[in-house]
């Protein structure tokens, strides 16, 4: 474990594994998780790999700055460079769930040099339809007010959420400057797209089912994966069965 400062803000992050062969392994969390999410996969996908895991600023066991300018894509997009920095690492295999699978998305844009691979798990590209982004973003000011009203009893049930001490201030931060979305340059980004991906769902994240079916189609040689059993958290509902799938395409001659 280890934290690094980013202008005041402290980052937390864990690595896992010792260097080999292959590209280490980025994983960044979904809104309101944290690196514990990832406990019942490191030991399969770090068998081969470095795994570096990290807690977005508002989550965890980051900072929750109080300026509301602290939190944007951006500043998400430049922690993740920061984490790979300080590990000493040049390229990565990027990857995450839901929120962090849209961020990985985000890096990849504005940092393919350092992408060997792209791990996409029950998440989405954005809205190209503004009408959407809007609803979109309704949705996560009202999650902000939840946090600002009622603290941590916000969090949902689902499984990947509550792992970590979490600020319920950083969280109504975070989901007003990160989670919220402005334009549509990741989803038309992704013909554009050139390192093996895997865009992975579970058969029963209904909310996501449609995006990864969509991102599948529209990112070049995208390998899909939908995983039986499993709802939103795939690789907690069923970590076997992801553990496997993710296994299997890092394997791949073609992920350095």
């Amino acid at each position: 474990m280890a934290r690094l400062d980013r202008d005041g803000v402290a980052i937390h992050y864990e690595v896992h594994g010792e260097p080999g062969g292959r590209a280490p392994l980025l994983l960044t969390h979904g809104y309101s998780s944290s690196t514990a999410m990832w406990e019942p996969n490191l030991a399969a996908l770090g068998a081969h790999r470095q795994v570096v895991t990290w807690d977005i600023r508002g989550h965890g066991r980051s900072d929750s700055p109080g300026g509301a300018e602290l939190y944007s894509e951006a500043a998400s997009v430049a922690d993740m460079v920061a984490v790979l920095d300080a590990g000493g690492i040049d390229r990565a295999v990027v990857g995450g769930l839901s929120l962090g699978g849209y961020l990985s998305l985000a890096f990849s844009l504005a940092h393919p040099s350092r992408v060997t691979g792209l791990l996409l798990f029950d998440t989405g590209p954005g809205f190209k339809n503004d009408d959407a982004r809007s609803k979109w973003n309704r949705y996560a000011e009202a999650t902000a007010a939840g946090f600002e009203r009622d603290g941590l009893t916000s969090l949902s049930a689902s499984p990947e959420v509550g792992t970590g001490g979490h600020d319920p201030t950083g969280l109504a931060l975070a989901a007003r400057g990160i989670l919220t979305q402005r334009d549509a340059r990741i989803i038309e980004s992704l013909p554009a797209i050139g390192v093996p991906t895997l865009v992975l769902v579970g058969a029963d994240d209904h909310g996501f089912r449609a995006a990864a079916d969509y991102m599948a189609g529209k990112i070049p040689g995208a390998v899909l994966a939908v995983i039986p059993g499993a709802g939103h958290a795939a690789n907690l509902d069923q970590p076997d069965a992801f553990n496997q799938e993710v296994s299997r395409f890092l394997d791949r001659r073609d992920v350095l």
